[in-house]
């Protein structure tokens, strides 16, 4: 065995997990492709906010590769971190545009989240949260967020688009854009069905080369490789002073909430498929793993970015025989290579990103197998928290309308002692945010 092997077996435990250096390496390979979509897409999402593009991009590479390292050293979990979608979509299209908040405000409030996250992952607070929150909510939020960065999508590429009447229809299906964002969805569907690694990022290649040829949209090419932009425009541009107001801490409180299911739920299914869970079905080392989570959060806000979250493409990693960090660090370093590719994400244009953001709808609407749909007291509430995300155009408001209808129906219905203690607190603390403060 050489030096190098040696050293990798005794930081990763590659052996004792039954893999190789080699497995490692192809499954962090196999995981980047999966989820490289984000360098692409989060710039998108984040640059209708007014936020620098290229800046982004560098914030979103760097800060993946942080939580993505340090996840594999702290954890030794083939778990790899990035910018999550929905995250990034409520701090956009909720936090900035719809509630008039600036960014620099929306990353501060990215960062007390963060820090409340860290603090929380030390002590047993992160549990009793999730243990006090019923399951239906939980799957619900998931598949609402599903449900709204579908919207977003089908916006973007204008599949749908506004009405006077009602509020919105079909775009014009005959143009050429709708019909590439279209082209785009169809692409990823049929290479996932197939199993070809990097089925979006490989739809977005496609699709995006078809408009420049085309000269369909906006579409312009800047080249492939490139000088790695300037960071300054959003490093260290988070804004605490106008921070702590009722409507953003409810704010914070969404940001902390959507990552702590997020994160939890991602990484026990990725551990689930790469083998990793004890006898009782549990993650050793969880709080390790949210700890890097909750850390990657911090340093994200800071670089600007928002919310840094595990990946459920990890699992493309596992199935591939990741089970160590060295996955996840093989990820973390094919981000810090991607920096010199910032010309090629310049030329993607929204109708090549939107169809990624509808087929993440997809994958985030199966949690709504796991609702009791043939018990109402759970699946009304779950049915509004799915329904209000994409109707009201917020994130926020179907988590608020989750909590509350859960707590006045199971009341109605002589089940009060049935909502845990945690469902009434936040119910409580979201109606006096309302009657107080309004939307």
């Amino acid at each position: 065995m050489s030096n190098s092997s040696s050293l990798l077996e005794k930081i990763f435990k590659i052996s004792e997990n039954n893999s190789s250096v080699r497995v490692e390496l192809l499954a962090g390979l196999t995981t980047f492709l999966a989820m490289s979509y984000i360098i692409i897409v989060n710039p998108s999402i984040l640059g209708d906010t007014g936020m620098d593009k290229d800046a982004v991009f560098v914030a979103t590479c760097i800060a993946s590769a942080f939580g993505c390292i340090l996840m594999g050293l702290v954890a030794n979990y083939p778990i790899a971190l990035a910018p999550g979608m929905g995250l990034n979509a409520y701090f956009t299209y909720t936090v900035c545009l719809n509630m008039k908040i600036p960014w620099q405000v929306a990353l501060a409030a990215v960062c007390v989240s963060g820090i409340v996250f860290v603090i929380f992952s030390l002590t047993g607070v992160r549990k009793a949260i999730i243990d006090g929150i019923p399951q239906s909510l939980k799957f619900a939020i998931v598949a609402g967020i599903g449900l709204f960065l579908t919207l977003i999508g089908m916006e973007s590429a204008n599949i749908v688009v506004d009405h006077p009447k009602t509020l919105l229809t079909l775009g014009n299906i005959k143009s050429p854009a709708v019909l590439l964002s279209l082209l785009g969805f169809f692409i990823i569907v049929a290479l996932d069905r197939l199993r070809v690694r990097g089925a979006i990022i490989i739809s977005i290649l496609t699709i995006t080369v078809l408009a420049i040829i085309f000269h369909i949209g906006d579409a312009k090419f800047h080249g492939i490789v490139g000088e790695i932009p300037s960071l300054a425009p959003t490093f260290m541009q988070m804004d605490f002073k106008n921070l702590f107001t009722a409507e953003l801490l409810s704010v914070i409180f969404v940001f902390f909430l959507v990552d702590l299911f997020d994160s939890t739920g991602t990484m026990i299914g990725v551990a689930h498929r790469a083998g990793l869970l004890d006898k009782q079905g549990n993650l050793p080392h969880l709080n390790r793993a949210l700890l890097a989570d909750s850390t990657a959060i911090v340093a994200g806000s800071a670089l600007g970015t928002s919310s840094v979250t595990a990946y459920v493409e990890s699992a493309a990693g596992a199935a591939a025989g990741g089970k160590t960090g060295l996955t996840a660090i093989v990820v973390g370093v094919l981000f810090l290579f991607a920096l010199w590719f910032s010309p090629l994400v310049k030329s993607v244009p929204a109708i090549a990103t939107a169809p990624a953001l509808i087929f993440v709808g997809i994958l985030m609407m199966k949690s709504c197998l796991e609702i009791d749909w043939n018990d109402l007291t759970e699946a009304a509430p779950a049915f509004l928290t799915i329904a209000f995300m994409p109707f009201t155009y917020s994130i926020a408001n179907g988590i608020a309308m989750g909590f509350i209808s859960y707590a006045v129906v199971k009341a109605l219905c002589n089940k009060a002692r049935e909502v845990p203690v945690m469902v009434w607190i936040v119910s409580a603390l979201w109606v006096a945010k309302f009657w107080y403060f309004g939307e």
